[in-house]
């Protein structure tokens, strides 16, 4: 289904990275995007950019994603906002699950209970999911944001299946490594987490991803690219270790 057959969308995170790449492709595509986050200053500057429309909104506020879903028809929604927090769950805080759960899946589910049904009476809709390459593969750390991610993963799926007979496509999307401020936001340092895992390796823009989004909502309406892994060229996710130990005295 081209651009052309829909008119409205929904971007949530869409101050930076990959969401302000989102809401700039969609606005050349000529959708009236409504771009979600919480820095009102970043969205403002977004809006005199693009066009779109900003909304200075906590993802996890209901009431207020509420009024805005009961005020726009969307037919397309990319539910980009996450958080994620450093460390396994044997050192997470409470905070670390709440905050994580509460942006990365339930946001998620309410975003999509909010606009779904109407893309279904309509005939028409695209739903875009942003998980991660760690809602498929498991690498050290981070353990409730795999555990949020592999939930989108799941619902990505099902909600197919909620849809059945019904010209509403779902794409999740699965990226690897990006070169965004994410790493920053997660380690609490900017400059240094960019020094770590952005400068000098060759990874995929917020561009790329926002390109890939658009190739998926650009296909004919025959065709629902249902997922993509999005990966580095150089980056090889999963792997394998064995740990020996070597006996504790009291085992020996």
């Amino acid at each position: 289904m081209p651009f052309s057959d829909y008119k409205t969308a929904l971007v949530t995170g869409a101050s930076t990275g990959m969401g302000a790449a989102i809401v700039e492709r969609f606005c050349r595509e000529g959708l009236e995007v409504h771009a979600l986050a919480r820095n009102a200053e970043r969205l403002n500057e977004l809006a005199k950019r693009t066009g779109c429309t900003p909304h200075a909104i906590d993802v996890s506020d209901l009431p207020a994603v509420t009024k805005l879903t009961e005020a726009v028809p969307f037919d397309i929604v990319v539910n980009n906002a996450g958080v994620s927090r450093k460390g396994s769950i044997l050192d997470a805080g409470v905070e670390d699950i709440d905050v994580q759960v509460e942006v990365n899946l339930q946001a998620v589910l309410h975003i999509v209970r909010l606009t779904m049904p109407g893309m279904v009476a309509r005939d028409r809709g695209h739903i875009v999911n942003i998980s991660s390459i760690a809602a498929i593969y498991n690498f050290n750390g981070n353990s409730i944001y795999h555990a949020t991610k592999a939930a989108i993963h799941a619902l990505s799926r099902q909600l197919r299946v909620d849809a059945t007979g019904r010209r509403v496509r779902v794409t999740e999307i699965c990226p690897g490594r990006v070169a965004t401020d994410i790493f920053g936001h997660v380690h609490g340092n900017i400059e240094e987490a960019r020094k770590k895992f952005i400068d000098g390796f060759e990874l995929p823009t917020p561009e790329d991803i926002a390109d890939a989004i658009a190739f998926a909502i650009a296909a004919p309406l025959a065709v629902n690219i249902s997922n993509m892994e999005i990966l580095p060229t150089l980056q090889v996710p999963g792997g394998l270790t064995t740990i020996k130990r070597e006996p504790d005295d009291h085992e020996a």
